[in-house]
């Protein structure tokens, strides 16, 4: 039986390439998540510890990845070509690149304390805000932006793995999914498709 978020996963991904076809060309064609029902309003804790919610940013462009910072392989490298491209993006274009505002959703409460999720953010970019919550919280906010995450089990020194959702979306000044940034296909390939949404 197929997964669901997997197979949307696909088809958006697939949608999102065919869309790149024609570097340079500017088409009229909608955004591959438009009207996808991706997203909604939530108040979690930033790095700072402080209060952050979504409505926070509107009218800014936002990219959000769901991850956590113990993450042995998978989270440091998407976040770090997903800013890598964003930071090609704003040398290109710093006027635009201005509007993005890149933020990271933390689902390992237990270790992201504020003061953790600030030093790894800060590797990767300034402006890169980090955030999590509670269980309750971030089982609400995952299902509303078609995430997923569950806690591995404890080894005997306590550590564990998160199993989670790699995918870098990229939002609209009024919070409405666009695309999923191509991390896998690296730094450049993020910067162009940021380069094609963000206006």
């Amino acid at each position: 039986m197929s997964h669901p978020i997997k197979s949307f996963v696909v088809f958006t991904a697939l949608a999102a390439g065919l869309a790149a076809c024609s570097p340079g060309e500017q088409t009229a064609a909608p955004p591959p998540l438009e009207g996808a029902a991706i997203g909604g309003p939530f108040t979690l804790t930033g790095e700072d510890g402080k209060p952050v919610s979504w409505s926070d940013f509107d009218g800014k462009y936002r990219t959000l990845y769901f991850g956590y910072t113990f993450c042995p392989d998978v989270c440091p490298v998407d976040v770090g070509r997903a800013m890598a491209g964003l930071k090609k993006f704003e040398a290109a274009s710093p006027d635009r690149a201005a509007k993005v505002q890149p933020l990271f959703i933390s689902v390992d409460p237990e270790r992201d304390t504020p003061a953790v999720l600030r030093e790894f953010t800060d590797q990767f970019h300034p402006r890169l805000i980090g955030m999590t919550g509670s269980k309750e919280q971030l089982d609400k906010v995952t299902k509303e932006f078609a995430a997923q995450y569950s806690l591995g089990k404890k080894n005997e020194e306590g550590g564990y793995l998160v199993n989670h959702t790699s995918i870098t979306y990229l939002f609209g000044p009024d919070g409405e999914p666009i695309a999923i940034l191509p991390t896998d296909a690296g730094p450049d390939a993020v910067a162009a498709e940021l380069d094609k949404w963000v206006r």
